[in-house]
């Protein structure tokens, strides 16, 4: 026999099972035919390996968009990982907003309060920016790349043998209807002995797809601690770029008021900054309740016509010349001056005497 007649033999061969098969789906969907049902713990693996699937394609689908919104630079992207080359570096948005800031700034002047003020509010986006490059590089790297990887290796790898079980469990079932239908005796013990075959070869494929199926526990494991990563990514970003507003806003804050002023608009005084040390959802629950403490007679401050004593709440270091550093807990003597922003007041301690934010005090009786 040369090879060509074998090829021919072969691919007849393939042609009847696959016309078997074909036969035993139709009979069973009609209601013809009985079928072989799996075990319930095989069906339970099964249900959770696709389930596991569905969620983790939506999952990482949808961290796409979050880290990168533009669906344009995502097909960009998704276009060089297949060609296997590196994407090229595109500045993003805080980037690109950063530097028309800066941009304008310098043309407006950097001497001039506007002008400064938007020099000052670029380079922060830049930061922003910079950050926010470096969430999606980790996040990629510890998050995507193992959602992905299950995806187009691991479950490709279930499903085939899901599929071989499938094939498997349509021949044991085509035996099964050919030697019921088989009369002859010679008939029948051939039919008997291809039973006997195809069942061996079924509880052969189910158990190892059953030792595969078993794995997605492990892939779970995988997953939580990949979930770890990535909550752990954005809470140093967000953190991150908490930071970065905190000594914006107190940069802006602690302009004079005669440079804060832009077409008579009043300045307005610093809020006083959270820790250091606290970082991520933390220190935003810390920044709502230092606003909430700020005293509620701070009104009186601006209405007394004399000099009074109030205690400092917070740390606080003068910008410029034209102000006082506090300590908090520090008692000092303020009064108001006719013509000071109403966010401020003259404070006086000893022989220094400066200005000093209404935020950071508490009046005493």
């Amino acid at each position: 026999m040369n090879i060509m007649d074998f090829n021919v033999k072969k691919l007849a061969a393939d042609a009847g099972t696959f016309l078997s098969r074909a036969v035993q789906f139709t009979e069973e969907k009609l209601g013809q035919a009985e079928k072989t049902e799996l075990d319930a713990h095989l069906e339970n693996l099964l249900s959770k390996a696709e389930c596991t699937k569905i969620w983790t394609e939506k999952i990482m689908k949808q961290t796409e968009v979050l880290l990168q919104p533009n669906p344009n630079a995502r097909i960009e992207e998704f276009v060089y990982e297949k060609l296997d080359r590196k994407a090229p570096s595109r500045i993003n948005n805080p980037e690109l907003l950063g530097q028309y800031m800066i941009d304008a700034g310098t043309e407006f002047g950097p001497g001039t309060a506007y002008g400064n003020a938007l020099i000052k509010c670029g380079e922060t986006q830049k930061r922003i920016g910079t950050a926010d490059r470096e969430l999606i590089q980790t996040s990629a790297l510890n998050f995507l790349t193992p959602l992905r990887n299950f995806i187009e290796g691991d479950y490709k790898t279930i499903a085939k043998e899901r599929k071989l079980l499938q094939n498997k469990r349509l021949d044991l079932d085509a035996a099964k209807t050919r030697l019921k239908k088989a009369k002859a005796a010679e008939t029948r013990a051939s039919s008997e002995q291809e039973l006997r075959i195809t069942q061996s070869e079924f509880d052969r494929q189910a158990e190892i797809t059953r030792l595969l199926l078993e794995g997605i526990s492990s892939t779970h494991a995988h997953h939580l601690r990949c979930l770890n990563d990535f909550v752990e990514a954005q809470m140093t970003y967000y953190a991150q770029c908490y930071q970065y507003m905190l000594d914006l806003q107190k940069q802006l804050g602690s302009f004079p008021s005669s440079y804060h002023s832009n077409n008579n608009q009043t300045s307005v005084a610093p809020v006083p900054s959270a820790p250091s040390n606290v970082i991520g959802s933390s220190a935003l629950t810390s920044t709502s309740s230092l606003v909430i403490a700020s005293p509620s007679n701070l009104t009186d401050l601006k209405e007394c016509s004399g000099s009074r004593r109030a205690r400092v709440l917070y740390d606080y270091d003068a910008a410029n010349s034209t102000e006082l550093s506090l300590l908090a807990d520090e008692v000092i003597t303020v009064f108001s001056v006719v013509g000071m922003d109403s966010d401020w007041l003259m404070g006086e301690r000893g022989n220094q005497k400066g200005r000093v934010p209404i935020t950071y005090l508490e009046l005493l009786n």
